[in-house]
């Protein structure tokens, strides 16, 4: 099929938004994390039950059996994004602002070395089967390959465009978007080369991206949608969701798109004619745009925060000390108009 029948196949299968018919998410406990409201991707370490938040300057540890912030990781400036490699005792932060990795022991996150990686580094994966750190640089678009034992460069690779979110999928291979080519693109980390690209129009500006069991990729799209794709690259179809999304997981074969500029949880399903569609709209809080799940927890994290207006048409800006990473469990399917969520 050519690109522009693929493109126009997907854009007629986009679902409406609905009235809702998905699964009703419960906020059963919120983490306050002290400081500044900012902050980027969360990881989940479902071995060692620990919850990764990226805050600012610092990575915040939350113990996910008790819902208590338990450590920080000290000297990650502007961190993005969190790898954890259980086989080796590490951690690794991509620091956007210092163009570096930080390694941090597991145990005592204690900080044990930065390594210089490229310009403005975002996404982080580690590959155990390679024991190799993925580093995905935006700003000067290309994909550092990190030995994660000995702790040194192994290669950059270019990456076409403007990396986004990446992750590892049970084939062992990583896929991550393209944000200015508006593409999904599989890296080899054995080989430490890209093996595929993939067109993801309709979708303009893809950022956040998961892979669920079955290899199926949810991408994230800055013009609304959520783009669903086979292991293999292949359209299987779109959801309309909120606006200002930058994350999206997947938990028991729903995906759920952290819409932060409309305040809202879209989740994204199988519809009753066989394809996807939105099955719900989820009320959360402005600015929560980025979402994490623990699939043996059965639970959803999103961070949160009060903001306020700020100087600028329509502009809003976090408020101090108001930060927290509020813990969701699905319920029963949603059958009825509900009012906002409970503040932060």
């Amino acid at each position: 099929m050519s690109t522009a029948r693929t493109a126009l196949a997907v854009l007629l299968s986009v679902s409406t938004l609905p009235a809702g018919a998905g699964p009703v998410l419960e906020v059963v406990a919120k983490v306050a994390l002290p400081g500044p409201a900012t902050w980027d991707y969360l990881h989940v370490d479902g071995v060692n039950h620990r919850l990764y938040v990226a805050h600012g300057a610092q990575t915040e540890v939350i113990d996910t059996r008790s819902n208590q912030r338990v450590g920080t990781v000290s000297d990650t400036p502007g961190v993005r994004a969190i790898a954890v490699a259980a086989d080796l005792g590490l951690g690794f932060t991509s620091n956007g602002k210092a163009d570096s990795v930080t390694v941090f022991d597991l145990a005592t996150l204690a900080r044990k070395a930065a390594i210089a990686v490229g310009s403005g580094p975002d996404a982080i994966v580690y590959v155990p089967a390679h024991q190799r750190v993925l580093v995905f640089n935006a700003r000067s678009h290309d994909i550092t390959v990190i030995d994660a034992r000995a702790g040194r460069v192994l290669a950059t690779v270019p990456a076409g465009g403007e990396p986004e979110t990446a992750a590892l999928g049970a084939d062992g291979l990583v896929r991550f978007n393209v944000e200015n080519t508006h593409e999904l693109v599989v890296f080899d980390p054995g080989a430490m080369a890209v093996v595929r690209r993939h067109s993801l129009r309709p979708c303009e500006r893809p950022t956040g991206l998961a892979i669920d069991p079955q290899g199926r990729v949810a991408s994230v799209c800055r013009n609304g949608l959520l783009m669903l794709t086979a292991a293999e690259g292949q359209p299987l179809g779109a959801a309309r969701v909120g606006r200002g999304s930058d994350g999206v997981a997947w938990l028991d074969g729903l995906a759920y798109s952290a819409d932060g500029a409309d305040g809202t949880v879209s989740v994204v399903g199988a519809g009753a004619a066989g394809g996807f569609e939105t099955l719900a709209v989820w009320p959360s809080a402005y600015g929560s745009r980025t979402i994490a799940a623990d699939p043996a927890a059965r639970r959803l994290y999103l961070p949160a925060a009060t903001f306020r207006p700020a100087e600028g048409a329509g502009r809003r800006q976090p408020v101090a000390d108001t930060m927290s990473v509020w813990v969701l469990e699905p319920g029963a399917a949603d059958t009825a108009p509900r009012g906002p969520a409970p503040g932060p």
